[in-house]
């Protein structure tokens, strides 16, 4: 089937990528000399994919610049602070069908994109040994029959998934009728697709394991682009730098800080072996030793 268009998803604050996200929203960032989503909407067009939406949220101005530049369509998504990644495909259920599904911050080191798809597929890497990450497993015919979080030599889901006009009617269809739910709102997509095995058939579409790349914190980012070691492209991380009389380098295990109701306040790292916390609200680093 014809693909129609693309939906990405960049509505969410990526927290745990603090504080690079705190000052610039983690698809805007610079991953071996290109920008993330703009490589991304790059492959999308060179694969012939006609239309291209970013459903915006958490720093929506930044990303403004694209419609000129691409041509691209921007969708809002007015509760990206208080719903998970579903309001996202709430705000765009009008333009979904025939759809490729991608999250704004990944990789993709070669183009996994085409004009025509047969059928639904969620894209998946290999685990030779054990991860936290979501592991499938399919049936006979090669559909998605379960998923546990967490598990070992097993395909787990990573990267982008497409939609076809059938599973994207039966899934908004149940998006629809349970949207108010309270046990939505805080739902990933995902998590309402496995409630629907039954009626939501969708593939695996297995991927060599140097093909799809995610970063989850700026010590993930660094091992994938050398050149955040020394160059952090990140102004906070830098005037700790600076106060610490260090390099850069020197500061390692950034950890996002969150306070009680789950929201990014600052962040942790270590300095030449030595704890340190920056709160925002403070602006500077305080030892923790």
């Amino acid at each position: 089937m014809k693909v129609d268009n693309a939906v990405i998803m960049a509505a969410g604050t990526s927290s745990r990528f603090a504080p690079l996200s705190y000052e610039t929203h983690k698809a805007l960032i610079e991953v071996r000399g290109e920008i993330l989503i703009e490589r991304q909407i790059r492959q999308l067009k060179e694969a012939g994919v006609p239309v291209i939406y970013i459903v915006t949220g958490y720093k929506a101005e930044q990303f403004e610049y694209l419609k000129d530049k691409f041509g691209i369509v921007l969708i809002h998504n007015p509760e990206f602070q208080v719903r998970n990644n579903n309001s996202s495909i709430f705000a765009a259920k009008d333009v979904i069908c025939n759809t490729f599904l991608c999250s704004s911050d990944n990789y993709f080191a070669r183009n996994p994109f085409e004009k025509e798809v047969p059928e639904a597929y969620y894209a998946a890497v290999y685990s030779d040994g054990p991860t936290s990450e979501w592991c499938m497993e399919a049936d006979e015919e090669g559909y998605i029959r379960s998923v546990t979080i967490g598990g070992e030599n097993a395909w787990y889901m990573l990267g982008h998934t497409f939609w076809s006009g059938e599973f994207s009617r039966e899934f908004l269809k149940i998006l629809d009728r349970d949207y108010d739910l309270p046990a939505t709102k805080g739902k990933l997509w995902e998590s309402i697709f496995l409630d629907h095995l039954d009626t939501l058939k969708m593939k695996i579409r297995k991927y060599e394991p140097d093909m799809i790349f995610e970063f989850d914190t700026l010590d993930e980012l660094r091992l994938f682009d050398p050149s955040y070691k020394d160059d952090t492209r990140s102004r906070l991380l830098k005037q700790c730098a600076k106060e610490l009389n260090a390099g850069e380098a020197d500061l390692v295990c950034v950890r996002a800080l969150k306070n009680k109701e789950g929201i990014s306040e600052g962040f942790t790292f270590t300095c030449k072996g030595i704890p340190y916390r920056f709160l925002y609200r403070e602006g500077k680093a305080m030892c923790l030793s």
